[in-house]
């Protein structure tokens, strides 16, 4: 028996309830198994196309398992877990009924799956249970992890292996076997899974009031009248029921995208199928730069369905469709999602994507601190992560937010998080921001876990004893750590104390600390030598004066400021701030009364050339967003290459003063498709989506227009709507796609969004991935706009 309460359990039904509305890409998700009748059944068609219908560790994952969910000492429960038969998602048990949406999860949104004791719950919880039988499944976004133990070290192989076989053929999968699964005119898309919630009756047929409760599910209210006339023209038999082929056609028609057929027959013409020519005439309007008949030839290649219009080097409007869903057809450019940066330039010419806090997952008065936030911060590409390090029992410093009631976790078990993690998505380097608050035994022993835990992978000396204080490259520091500290000899201040590097910023706050804080920060102000000889590359000092000093700072010395310090730099010494940061690292940080771990805007302090512009990851916002859409780019490798007008140490740019518009960028927005329910167990709750663009860059370029409102239609609205703006400096805007539900009285909802460099926007008719607040998918669900950039 794996857990003592899982005695005299009541057993739940092992069939899994049919899903409701799940963000889920169009076309990978099979009806219900329960499913009977005239509508068709794919069965294993999905793994059998994914070539592992007949793996022996899938099929185990497709009979179920029994596992064992770690919560806590006391919370340890029997749950049963199965694959379903579309390869992609897995049903779990519940003993608490909810919204059958709430009993799956997907393959595609695993972040990653660990054996034996690697996650922070298990090493706490799971100490009764042998490593062997122990897996734990990571997820992107906020979504928590999942502890399990298996009854055996067989079955727990068996679900590391299969789900390591799914995510790998699914991130292999081209876009043609994605597609060529379920093509465009067959019914099983996502839209299948709602056709057995709607059959009321059962019958596999569908009524007009059935069709209506259909349509309100998929997030459109359509016209009575239209609806009707729909339903009557696919309704054959006369028999005021759809059955087989007749829903068939009635969803072809429902999913028809007209806007997409306008385009393919302006270039098509009469024949209605687009030949390479005729193709590569599009893509030059479009301004693809690589716009060649071969590229036109191996587009039709990728994407056509039909073999036959393939073999003739024709593309049907199917496959023109497939082209324009496909990452190619996306308004983010594809050769940005690679690195294509030069990575060889000093480290201050680079934004490092940086975070603040590192250590919570909620608020910073009395949330749980967790090495499990270091790892998703990684998994977000972030390449500086803080530690706020505090004296700790039997000789062992602790990471907590100091003088708060969040819980504290050992450093030593934070840096091994970085020894495991650190380099899983990005091989560049990693700074370690450390906030020391602790005497000189316990940073010593700071220093020794950094030597042992991380090893090789330390920078404990300069690379060039030529140039010992020149800042080297991400290329050059591949997959090492540097440590940003205090450093001796320190300069000191008129009294003679060691400066701590937060002290500018707290100094006014210490008279009203505790005494035993007070002496705590005493101690503090004292450096270790062993800590202070692993501040190679990353010296902590304050920013006296942007003045030029007749010594010149090095290059090695970084300042940390709160946001109110650096925006008082920004509006008062513009362009003298940017010349220091071509030079110089400066990290920027929230000011300490965001209880709430709220978030500034980091666009502004990129403006001035700011490198490590530190947010709360574990906050989801506009200010995230931004941050996620900065370093969407370059590989998502967390370092982007400053425009020039920031790395020059001559540069005359002030980003109060960036002079006259340069470029002019136009939107037509057409339509969206497919928008999530924000109310999916309300069938009647339907959206009224408006779309805003957002322009962050520097003031005189942040700009906000939006279109009207679309009533009661969240499946294909359509606006038509051109919205124009004047930039300045086009190299730092960011671009922000946002779908809102418009509310009369009351603020409007969240629906989705994306983001990303204006550098990085592709020209022509594009289609927009929207994503989540928490910057999960939210597929199939997409803006289709029209994009011109001139200047």
């Amino acid at each position: 028996m794996l857990c003592g309460s899982w005695r005299n359990r009541r057993r739940q039904p092992e069939e899994p309830p049919v899903p409701a509305q799940v963000a889920t890409p169009v076309g990978l998700l099979s009806p219900p198994a329960s499913q009977e009748g005239n509508i068709k059944r794919p069965g294993l068609r999905a793994l059998k196309k994914m070539g592992l219908s007949e793996d022996e560790d899938v099929r185990a994952m497709l009979r179920g398992s029994r596992f064992c969910k770690i919560r806590s000492p006391t919370w340890q429960k029997e749950r049963l877990y199965r694959l379903q038969e579309d390869g992609l998602s897995v049903w779990f048990q519940r003993r608490i009924p909810r919204a059958p949406s709430q009993h799956i999860f997907f393959v595609q949104h695993i972040e990653a799956i660990r054996e034996g004791h690697q996650s922070e719950g298990l090493r706490h919880f799971g100490g009764a249970f042998e490593p062997a039988r122990c897996l734990t499944i990571a997820f992107k976004g906020r979504r928590k992890n999942l502890d399990l133990v298996a009854p055996t070290a067989e079955e727990a192989q068996r679900w590391v292996r299969g789900l390591g076989k799914l995510r790998a053929r699914l991130d292999a999968m081209s876009q043609r076997e994605r597609l060529d699964q379920y093509p465009p005119g067959d019914t099983h898309t996502w839209i299948h899974s709602y056709l057995h919630r709607a059959d009321s009756n059962r019958d596999s047929k569908m009524s007009f009031k059935e069709i209506k409760s259909l349509l309100r599910m998929v997030n459109v209210d359509m016209n009575d009248m239209y609806a009707y006339r729909l339903f009557k023209e696919c309704d054959h038999s006369k028999n005021e029921r759809l059955e087989g082929p007749e829903i068939e056609e009635f969803l072809r028609r429902l999913l028809k995208r007209p806007e997409l057929e306008e385009i393919f027959h302006r270039y098509s013409g009469e024949d209605r199928v687009l030949s390479a020519p005729e193709l590569l005439e599009f893509l030059e309007d479009q301004g693809e730069p690589k716009a060649t008949l071969a590229h036109a030839q191996q587009l039709i290649h990728t994407y056509e369905l039909n073999e036959t219009a393939k073999q003739h080097e024709l593309m049907t409007l199917d496959g023109f469709m497939m082209y324009l869903l496909s990452p190619e057809g996306a308004a983010l450019d594809s050769a940005h999602t690679r690195v294509f940066q030069d990575m060889d330039q000093p480290l201050a010419h680079y934004f490092i994507s940086s975070s603040h806090n590192t250590y919570l997952t909620d608020s910073q008065i009395g949330g749980p601190s967790s090495t499990e936030a270091y790892v998703r911060a990684f998994a977000q590409g972030c390449r500086c992560v803080e530690l706020d390090c505090w004296e700790g029992p039997g000789g062992e410093p602790v990471i907590y937010h100091g003088h708060t009631f969040t819980s504290k976790i050992l450093f030593r078990d934070v840096i091994q998080a970085v020894r495991e993690h650190a380099f899983t998505m990005s091989p560049y380097p990693v700074v370690l921001s450390l906030e020391n608050h602790c005497g000189l035994e316990q940073q010593a022993a700071m220093a020794r876990h950094l030597h042992t835990i991380l090893g090789d992978m330390l920078v404990t000396q300069t690379l060039d004893p030529q140039n010992p204080e020149e800042l080297p490259s991400p290329e050059r520091l591949k997959g090492r750590v540097l440590v940003k500290g205090k450093k001796l000899p320190a300069t000191r201040s008129e009294n003679g104390r060691i400066l701590s590097e937060r002290e500018e910023e707290d100094e006014e706050e210490e008279e009203e600390e505790e005494v035993g804080a007070v002496e705590q920060r005493r101690r503090a102000k004292q450096i270790s030598p062993e800590l202070s000889a692993l501040a190679v590359y990353c010296c902590a000092a304050r920013l006296q004066t942007l003045r030029p000093p007749p010594v010149p700072p090095q290059p090695c010395q970084v300042s940390s400021l709160s946001e109110r310090k650096a925006k008082k730099l920004i509006r008062e010494a513009g362009n003298s701030f940017v010349r220091h940061n071509a030079r110089h690292l400066t990290r920027v940080y929230p000011l300490g009364l965001r209880m709430n771990s709220a978030n500034y805007s980091p666009q502004e302090m990129w403006n001035s050339g700011c490198q490590l512009v530190a947010l709360n990851f574990q906050t989801p916002g506009y200010e995230m967003d931004l941050n996620a859409g900065r370093f969407l780019v370059n590989g998502q490798c967390g370092y982007i290459l400053k425009p020039v007008c920031l790395r020059s140490p001559n540069t005359t740019f002030d980003p109060e003063c960036p002079g006259p518009p340069r470029t002019t960028l136009t939107i037509q927005v057409l339509t969206a498709q497919q928008l999530p329910k924000l109310n999916a167990e309300k069938p009647n709750s339907i959206v009224d989506p408006l779309v805003r663009i957002e322009i962050h860059g520097v003031p005189a370029d942040c700009a906000r227009k939006e279109t009207n409102y679309v009533l009661n239609n969240g499946f294909n609205p359509r606006w038509g709507q051109t919205l124009q703006f004047q930039l300045r400096v086009p190299e730092l805007a960011l671009v922000r796609f946002v779908v809102e539900d418009y509310d009369a009285t009351s603020p409007n909802d969240f629906v989705g969004q994306f983001t990303l460099p204006l550098s990085s926007l592709k020209q022509g008719y594009r289609h927009i991935h929207l994503l989540s607040k928490d910057g999960a998918s939210l597929s199939p669900a997409t803006l289709f706009v029209h994009i011109c950039i001139r200047g």
